[in-house]
């Protein structure tokens, strides 16, 4: 009836269409049923959905109308279907019915607006969306739905979709020439058909644009990237062009997560480098790209699958919320197969958790994200800790800190080869947008690229003044990072010497822990057992979750509801007492510094009170309560006094075997002095001449000791022969 099955018809994005009566009577068919459908289709009695959305966007200057494709189908399941299948031949009929419809609805206008706007026509869509690694070069010239971050943005760039050229010969018009839309142009004709009597022929190539005389829209073009899981192990993640024009323009940044309806397109392969030959020599190479007829953002992660939470799913959170022992359990939870490390496990939960955003009545932004640092002695599992907490945030990425550059982590500038325009990228920050940045080896990071983080974490934004871009980037991400002390093992004598971080880094995170390898039998027989146990069951999960540990698919799914349903406060008794400790915080490390005679290297300021209060806030939301109360308050300041309180004061050689008092401590470090003073370069020296000679001078025996085999395994002092026990200084 239609011809919808006839062989002889088919259409392709590059090469223009049959002309014939049958398929034109199809195509005004189809947009008698377009504009039934967008006059007729209703929700309800009175509810006219497009027809009434159309009509308000045109009154207000919005010349656009979005149709969900499930909606059509229900109407019209055919139609829905050719949309499916030729979107390239079916769309421009549905944005010329979405006109008419506007013509109908909007008359009578008023004088000087007869022209009716041309409409844009956006579709959306509730499938599945694929990945980019499915697509397949079956899927082209038809509609289809990816997932996937977006990394880069050009700037906004005019289109023709309508040229005149002009004849410099004969001054011949050609005008209203079509532009077919997408990333594909228009080659100007070779030779002047035009024939007047007496004139030679035109020259070859005579024809010139008229740029006034030219219809134009705006049009960006966007560089999608394949989300983290769906990228295999050690594989480089793949990319894709989109184009977008008119309203689709300025509608995402680099960084968000995107679900894209468009039409699978492909274009001529641009000639690679000066002088090279590219892919010129063959024929029929194309490059794809997609051209968007719809964009979302995709703020609760919906390409990954967890925002959409079903009624048992809901039933069953409710009752994880209302366990006593959920705070407990989720820290059990978070890397198992690691020994101890409790207060470490319960500050990654609140980490996972988060606080709560906060935008204030000028404006300005209170981050709601908590950083933590790891710092310590190597072989104490933080690698393995930053591993599980990609594994389980519903967004992470994973970087290590000597491959990462200041670029890599925040944002770049780069110039695209093929138009050498200035396009904007965005690192590993932006890209994990909602989530978390895992940063190993923190301290192995140039202090330049460190510094660029510093707006990251405290601001969440990134400012870019670059080659004529000036911008804001979103970063709102957590940060867990790990790193060593600058001795490479924590060193007791040297106290906050360890520490090579300045203090404008160190009082951006909010819990700092000082990880020891400690030697003690008891627990280092424990730790062995339980590593050959884990070696030896590898594989068997039944033991993890007989102790009430949570799965690791529940956590996440639980991580990412709380998130996005859960946003607490302080009541007014937690704050209050939250307000008294501050003050005596503030009061115990001044009287530190006083008696220590040296400044702290990490700070104890309003940032860290603002820690405090996250730290709550995500003790609450793990609960899915709507306040944070004085018990929230309580762990959160015994989670920050056993990190940074303990880290800011470990100057004072706190832990340190039987030396706990300031006059130890002074002690230790008059003698390190003085042997310093005594060993000359390449000397060696009997170290019983030398414990004598201190003992002579009033010095504890066992003190000396502790010294020289600090500063050996420092690498300090060296044995020359182990039997007379020699030393020499590096």
């Amino acid at each position: 009836m239609e011809g919808f099955d006839d062989p002889g018809i088919f259409f392709s994005d590059n090469f223009s269409t049959p002309d014939t009566n049958e398929t034109q009577t199809n195509l005004q068919y189809a947009k008698k049923k377009f504009m039934e459908f967008i006059r007729q289709f209703h929700e309800g009695n009175f509810n006219y959905k497009y027809r009434d959305t159309l009509k308000r966007n045109y009154n207000l200057g919005q010349y656009w109308l979005e149709i969900n494709l499930e909606d059509l189908g229900a109407f019209d399941e055919s139609l829905a279907e050719k949309v499916y299948k030729h979107p390239t031949e079916y769309l421009p009929i549905l944005e010329e019915a979405a006109k008419d419809v506007a013509d109908e609805i909007t008359a009578p206008r008023l004088e000087g607006e007869e022209k009716v706007e041309d409409i844009q026509v956006l579709l959306t869509s509730d499938a599945h969306p694929s990945s980019l690694r499915g697509m397949k070069p079956d899927a082209v010239s038809q509609l289809i739905k990816l997932s996937g971050i977006i990394v880069s943005a050009s700037g906004i760039r005019a289109k023709a979709t309508k040229i005149s050229i002009q004849c410099r010969s004969c001054r011949s018009m050609q005008t209203n020439i079509s532009i077919k839309p997408g990333l594909e142009g228009y080659v100007l004709p070779r030779k002047c058909a035009t024939e007047q009597a007496g004139r030679p022929k035109c020259p070859l190539d005579p024809f010139f644009i008229m740029p006034d005389k030219c219809q134009c829209v705006d049009f960006q073009v966007l560089k999608l990237q394949e989300l983290p899981d769906q990228i295999p192990q050690g594989e480089m993640p793949r990319h894709l062009q989109l184009y977008c024009d008119r309203y689709l323009c300025d509608k995402v940044v680099p960084g968000n997560r995107v679900l894209i309806l468009g039409i699978y397109s492909i274009k001529k392969v641009a000639k690679t480098g000066r002088g090279g030959r590219g892919d010129k020599g063959l024929v029929g190479v194309r490059a794809p790209y997609i051209r968007v007829i719809g964009i979302s953002t995709d703020e609760e992660n919906t390409g990954s699958g967890y925002s959409v939470i079903t009624n048992e799913e809901e039933d069953m959170f409710r009752r994880l919320a209302a366990d006593p022992n959920l705070y407990e359990r989720i820290a059990k939870s978070i890397a198992p197969s690691i020994f101890g490390a409790i207060d470490i496990k319960k500050a990654i939960a609140c980490l996972l958790f988060a606080g709560s955003r906060k935008r204030m009545p000028d404006g300005l932004c209170r981050r709601g994200d908590i950083n933590v640092l790891l710092l310590g002695d190597p072989g104490t599992a933080k690698s393995q800790l930053l591993k599980f907490v990609e594994r389980v945030a519903p967004i992470a990425v994973y970087t290590s800190g000597k491959g990462s550059s200041a670029a890599g982590l925040t944002a770049s500038v780069l110039r695209d080869p093929s138009t050498r325009n200035f396009v904007m990228e965005g690192g590993a920050m932006v890209l994990a947008d909602g989530g978390v940045v895992c940063i190993d080896e923190f301290d192995k990071m140039r202090e330049d690229d460190r510094v660029a983080i510093h707006e990251a974490m405290e601001q969440q934004t990134i400012s870019i003044a670059k080659a004529g871009i000036t911008t804001t980037l979103n970063t709102r991400c957590a940060v867990l990072a790990a790193a060593n002390s600058i001795f490479g093992r924590w060193d007791e004598i040297k106290g906050e010497e360890n520490i090579d971080f300045m203090p404008t880094i160190l009082s951006r995170f909010d819990m700092i822990f000082i990880v020891k390898d400690e030697h003690e039998h008891n627990k280092d027989i424990t730790l062995a057992k339980h590593v050959l146990r884990i070696h030896t069951n590898a594989g068997e999960l039944t033991e993890q979750f007989q102790e009430g540990e949570l799965p690791l698919n529940v956590l996440k799914r639980y991580i990412s509801y709380c998130r996005t349903r859960c946003g607490p406060r302080l009541n007014k008794e937690a704050a209050e007492k939250l307000k008294n400790r501050y003050v005596v915080m503030r009061a115990s490390t001044k009287e530190h510094e006083r008696d220590t005679e040296k400044r702290i290297s990490i700070p104890i300021t309003v940032r860290q009170l603002e820690a405090v209060i996250r730290i709550s806030e995500s003790l609450a939301k793990m609960q899915l309560q709507p306040f944070a109360t004085e018990i929230h308050v309580n762990e959160a300041l015994r989670l920050f006094q056993a990190s940074t309180m303990d880290a800011a004061l470990s100057g004072s050689l706190s832990g340190a075997e039987g030396f706990t008092s300031e006059e130890d401590h002074e002690m230790l470090s008059r003698i390190e002095k003085q042997l310093k003073r005594r060993f000359p370069i390449g000397n060696q020296v009997s170290e019983q001449n030398i414990v004598k000679d201190f003992v002579k001078q009033g010095f504890v025996e066992r003190a000396i000791y502790k010294v020289i085999h600090t500063m050996i395994r420092r690498g300090e002092l060296q044995h020359r022969m182990q039997r007379k026990m020699l030393y020499r200084l590096h």
